[in-house]
């Protein structure tokens, strides 16, 4: 068999495996990559199954370098204080609404859907670890994400204000598809930083997933807000497009504590 017809059998060229591909699959591969339409078009016409198999490799390791350098540069922007998956995950101390679960959580439809999680329980209990991981997914997939401590989403808000750059700031925020709440009531926040932490919720509501991790019950929400009402204007948004995921148990880090 001579090289040319190897190749075109999808065989080996120059050391390496050439692809069996169609004009039709080039095309589809070359999608999401800036090269002109008509150009390609016309060098695929006119291509041997063997170049048409190089090309379809090309675009193929093209893609899955660029998905890739996405997915890192979106885990990277996102700020996630660690890196954490759901492999080996502790799944026995959050308890999910009866209609909903593990598996809703990992397709991540609530994120297309713009529906909001809020992580609730004990300290210790992993709901850090599920709102980091479902962002990892998240990212994984290809959508944006960021995540803050409630603490650290204030300083940066009020920074951003004092500088005349907050709506600079919000928008950043808001391209976010995903966005990640830690430690809502962990730290006082005063009146003017709730208010903040408020434009970021209610600017979210319809548009974008937020998820929160709490060790309140909605009834305290008003001693993180300073005020009844904007406590319970967040919460009236949150329960509209919301569930809530239960923890409890003893904590991860006290049970594997070396200070016994």
């Amino acid at each position: 068999m001579s090289e040319s017809t190897d190749a075109a059998a999808g065989g080996r060229r120059g050391g390496r495996t050439v692809s069996k591909s169609t004009p039709d699959e080039v095309m589809e591969l070359a999608c999401g990559l800036p090269l002109t339409r008509s150009v390609l078009r016309s060098v695929v016409a006119g291509a041997t199954p063997g170049q048409l198999g190089v090309l379809a490799d090309l675009f193929r390791a093209e893609n899955a370098s660029r998905t890739e350098s996405r997915r890192a540069r979106l885990i990277r922007n996102a700020g996630f204080p660690c890196v954490k998956g759901f492999d080996g995950y502790d799944w026995g101390m959050a308890s999910f609404p009866a209609d909903w679960g593990r598996e809703q959580l990992m397709d991540l439809g609530f994120v297309d859907r713009a529906e909001d999680l809020v992580l609730y329980g004990d300290v210790g209990c992993g709901k850090t670890h599920m709102a980091i991981a479902t962002g990892m997914l998240a990212c994984e997939r290809g959508m944006p994400v960021r995540f803050f401590t409630a603490s650290s989403l204030v300083m940066r808000l009020r920074r951003a204000r004092d500088e005349n750059r907050l709506d600079a700031e919000l928008r950043a925020i808001g391209r976010a598809r995903l966005l990640v709440i830690d430690e809502l009531g962990y730290l006082p926040i005063d009146i003017d930083g709730a208010r903040l932490l408020f434009q970021v919720v209610a600017d979210s509501y319809e548009k974008r997933s937020v998820v929160f991790t709490t060790n309140l019950e909605f009834g305290r929400w008003g001693e993180v807000f300073g005020d009844g009402d904007m406590a319970a204007a967040v919460i009236d948004r949150i329960v509209h497009h919301g569930r809530i995921v239960r923890f409890r148990g003893e904590s991860y880090r006290n049970s594997h504590s070396l200070m016994k």
